[in-house]
């Protein structure tokens, strides 16, 4: 599943693929903003751990699960 976060004020966002549903990513966000929580923690396929403050979150894109092609596309 790939996720990008955008961040307020920074001009590049993060992007990483997750092990995580898509319902899963949007339970974790949406209860964050919901409940005034300070950060949203996600991780990612290798194992590492994001915590994006909920304050700085521009926007949240939850990607498809559809792998990605590879060669030429006609």
């Amino acid at each position: 599943m790939d996720i990008r976060i955008g961040i307020a004020n920074s001009p590049r966002e993060l992007a990483f693929e997750s092990g995580q549903t898509p319902a899963e990513i949007e339970k974790i966000v949406a209860g964050a903003l919901a409940d005034g929580g300070t950060h949203v923690s996600l991780s990612d396929d290798k194992g590492k751990l994001y915590l994006v403050p909920v304050a700085s979150l521009s926007y949240v894109e939850i990607g498809s699960e559809e792998s990605r092609r590879i060669g030429f596309v006609g």
